[in-house]
């Protein structure tokens, strides 16, 4: 008779078979009971509803999101195409959500189709997916797909969102109106229809974020076929909008639209810079003062288990993996050893923004140099493998516990060269710390060490207005996570930066 962990092991074997098809989503069907059974009560398999399993793991503790959150749209697609066949496309908002690549997931999802029963579907973590009933599928010129999901197309849906859409998802709006090549398409659908009230809201809307000639050509067209086409503004009127970049891709449109939106909250809850010290000498000390609670409380905030002792350790160099077994199996050493390393390569950054280096521009070139340091030491002794220094990721990566989740690896090197470009034509060193800290981490470019990452990029540029080196403590972690979730879930900075504005006075007044 087989053991136990000989069993587990064949059940496991089913599992991977299925997994390596790229999937996280199966219907119970596919998978024998005694398999199912014993992979759903050692940890591997959760039910979502009845008759339809996610892949997770033994590792997840109870209440932790990550695997739905990172098995969501999956399970719509899958769920959605097992019952309706083809008869069904996403919502016209959630259509242009995703379209925009809007990466928060939704507590509801709106699925239309001739199929629908009206029928609100429980899922977990208090989310859910609504089926609505439609009499008739639109043309199909009116449906296209991405990410295996069925969605109304970008001009389709602009036609059908209400004035509501724009002053509550305003980025992706933003974005989306970015998107359109040519007006025609959308001329046509509003002629097709007689959409007076529809055309008067695209033209403002159109004219709001800069494309003056889309404006102008769908009312001029209106107005030659008779039909009273009044212009009006969607967008609330205190909104920040930008002018956009017709055809930039989407999470450049959205890194933008973001920073314009925001950077004004910054400015209101920030104090003013002090601007750069006369006594730079007197700056850098303080900075070498603040090393070791800066590294405690930065690594601890990260999970590690860091005392004073082992950062005096790595600080007196009295750390040594080469002849220490100890010190070359232990993570936290590795990461306080990494920490070091890479505080020193910022603050040789500093050194050269306080003297006169332009911070958006040098930090763009110096910032591999911060991350290849904080986890060389990893690699040399063994615990990553090389390729963990080559700097961006290469997969997909979902937060544990956040709505949130990074875009797509794809986007990430268009992301950051934006983000960059951004920091470069600010010209206010609190938003330029503020908004950059924030979107390293909504981005979340690298594959571990982004929170590091971020406050590094933070520092640097508070030092640009000449803002004392600030910490952010472990004590404060459960606020500090919480500020970085409002802004990326709900695209609301002013948390953040009021949290962030009340430990740069602390460490104003403690470098006197």
């Amino acid at each position: 008779m087989a053991a136990p962990n000989e069993k587990l092991a064949d059940s496991l074997a089913i599992l991977k078979e299925l997994q390596d098809a790229g999937r996280r989503i199966f219907k119970s069907s596919e998978i024998t009971r005694v398999h199912r059974e014993r992979l759903i009560q050692h940890g591997f398999l959760r039910e979502i509803i009845k008759g339809w399993l996610m892949s997770t793991g033994p590792q997840p503790q109870e209440g932790d999101t990550t695997p739905w959150y990172a098995s969501f749209w999956e399970f719509c697609s899958r769920y959605c195409r097992d019952r309706f066949g083809t008869t069904w496309f996403l919502s016209p908002e959630h259509s242009l959500l995703v379209h925009a690549e809007a990466t928060a997931i939704p507590a509801q999802v709106i699925v239309n189709s001739t199929k629908g029963a009206n029928n609100n579907l429980k899922l977990l973590f208090g989310t859910s997916l609504f089926d609505v009933k439609i009499k008739e599928m639109p043309p199909a010129k009116d449906i296209s797909e991405k990410n295996n999901l069925r969605l109304y197309s970008v001009d389709a849906a602009l036609l059908k969102v209400s004035e509501q859409f724009f002053q509550q998802y305003p980025v992706e709006a933003q974005v989306t109106l970015g998107m359109v090549r040519d007006v025609s398409s959308i001329l046509g659908r509003l002629l097709e229809g007689g959409h007076s009230t529809v055309a008067g809201r695209l033209a403002g809307a159109f004219r709001r974020v800069g494309r003056e000639r889309f404006a102008d050509d769908i009312l001029k067209t209106m107005k030659s076929a008779d039909y009273n086409a009044r212009e009006s503004d969607p967008f609330a009127q205190q909104q920040y909008v930008p002018a956009i970049v017709a055809g930039a891709a989407p999470i450049v449109a959205r890194l933008n639209a973001i920073w314009v939106a925001q950077r004004q909250a910054v400015l209101e809850e920030f104090p003013e810079a002090p601007g750069i010290p006369d006594d730079k000498d007197k700056y850098m000390k303080f900075v070498d003062g603040i090393y070791k609670s800066d590294a405690y409380h930065s690594l601890s905030i990260e999970g590690y288990s860091v005392t004073p002792e082992l950062i005096d350790r790595v600080r007196q160099g009295d750390w040594n993996p080469q002849a220490d077994e100890r010190d070359k199996k232990n993570r936290d050493a590795l990461a306080a050893r990494g920490y070091w390393q890479a505080f020193q390569s910022v603050k040789a950054s500093v050194s050269e923004i306080l003297n006169g280096a332009d911070p958006g521009s040098f930090v763009r070139e110096k910032h591999r140099d911060w991350y290849r340091e904080l986890f060389s030491p990893s690699v040399v002794a063994g615990i990553l493998r090389p390729e963990a220094l080559a700097g961006y990721r290469n997969h997909p990566v979902y937060l544990r516990g956040s709505w949130h989740v990074p875009p797509r690896s794809e986007t990430v090197a268009d992301g950051m060269e934006a983000l960059f470009d951004l920091l470069e034509k600010e010209k206010e060193s609190a938003v330029r710390a503020v908004l950059g800290h924030w979107l390293v981490g909504y981005v979340h470019p690298y594959p571990d060490g982004n929170g590091r990452m971020a406050r590094f990029l933070m520092n640097a540029m508070l030092a640009s207005g000449g803002y004392s080196w600030t910490i952010v403590r472990v004590d404060d972690r459960s606020q500090y996570l919480a500020c970085l979730e409002t802004a990326s879930v709900e695209m609301n900075v002013r948390p953040f930066a009021t949290f962030l504005a009340e430990r740069v006075k602390w460490s104003v007044e403690l470098a006197g």
